[in-house]
């Protein structure tokens, strides 16, 4: 029996009376400010200098034929990839062993998931004191036991891995938190089959964990990776972008013309900041068929 024309506009209505809010907020909240940051990046908006005055795509082409904009792209980028990749594959380690039932499960639980709750700011200086060449607890580890010590910010690579592991540190929490989530709703009767059909731990996770928790690993990646391509404060407190710029990341460039009360140059990285979010994102979501892994 077909449904008839008033009961289909009535739950028509409802559709829409439910979604405006979200759609309200979404138009309030994240449109109106990207748009707003489009339209200054399309003029020079310099405070020392007086109004502002419409110069098309300008800023971007300054942007563009700045070495340090490549740069900083480069290195955000890599740090995003190499960062991420490791948080998931720990995130799915940490989330795999809290999920199993053993005395004092809860309490390892909060363990895991302590390096999120704390303030990122507060975590990035714990590391700047760690890596510290005079008296850092890593130098102190590595001169007591191989009688060494290293200077962690003194080169570009050093630094760079200095910083994929405060942020792995911390992050891999967040990436546990969801695929604990996504564990929590697999059927125990799936495994109890699986052991039935002789598959072992690695047939079970390969064949029923995996494709059970897709949608909600693709999630997490998704969000890691544009928390990582964005990332600035661990940046701002540990290394400041040295040595010599090797880990200035696009969002700490930016950083740097707003400080100037350059706001056009500023939002212009910003915007390309955010493309390459986008393409990322994107990516994802068709590489990893988020839609049917979602139904």
């Amino acid at each position: 029996m077909k449904p008839s024309e008033s009961t289909m506009n009535k739950d028509r209505t409802n559709i829409i009376l439910f979604l405006s809010p979200l759609v309200i907020f979404i138009l309030l909240f994240v449109l109106v400010p990207i748009l707003g940051s489009f339209w200054v990046s399309l003029t020079r908006d310099v405070s020392i200098l007086p109004g502002t005055r419409f110069i098309g795509a300008g800023n971007y082409i300054s942007v563009l034929r700045d070495s340090q904009f490549f740069a900083s792209a480069l290195f955000t980028i890599l740090f995003a990839v190499v960062s991420v990749s490791l948080e998931m594959i720990l995130g799915m380690i940490v989330a795999l062993v809290i999920n199993e039932k053993f005395p004092g499960r809860n309490l390892m639980r909060g363990v895991a998931l302590l390096p999120w709750a704390i303030p990122c700011v507060i975590g990035a200086r714990v590391w700047q004191l760690i890596y510290r060449y005079d008296f850092g607890l890593a130098n102190l580890v590595l001169s007591s036991t191989l009688g060494i010590s290293v200077n962690w910010m003194g080169g570009a690579t050093g630094a760079f891995f200095s910083l994929v592991v405060a942020d792995v540190w911390r992050t891999t929490a967040f990436v546990a938190i969801l695929v604990l989530a996504g564990l929590q709703t697999v059927p125990e009767e799936l495994y109890e089959q699986g052991r039935i059909d002789g598959a072992g731990i690695w047939g079970r996770f390969i064949h029923i964990t995996l494709p059970s928790i897709k949608a909600v690993m693709i999630v997490a990646l998704v969000f890691r990776t544009i928390d990582a391509l964005r990332v600035f404060d661990i940046i701002y407190v540990i290394t400041g972008g040295g040595p010599g710029g090797a880990t200035s990341s696009l969002s700490l460039y930016s950083y740097q013309f707003f400080l100037m009360g350059d706001f056009g140059m500023g939002c212009a990285v910003s915007i390309l900041l955010f493309g390459i979010a986008f393409i990322f994102s994107l990516s994802y979501l068709k590489l990893g068929r988020f839609r049917e892994a979602a139904l």
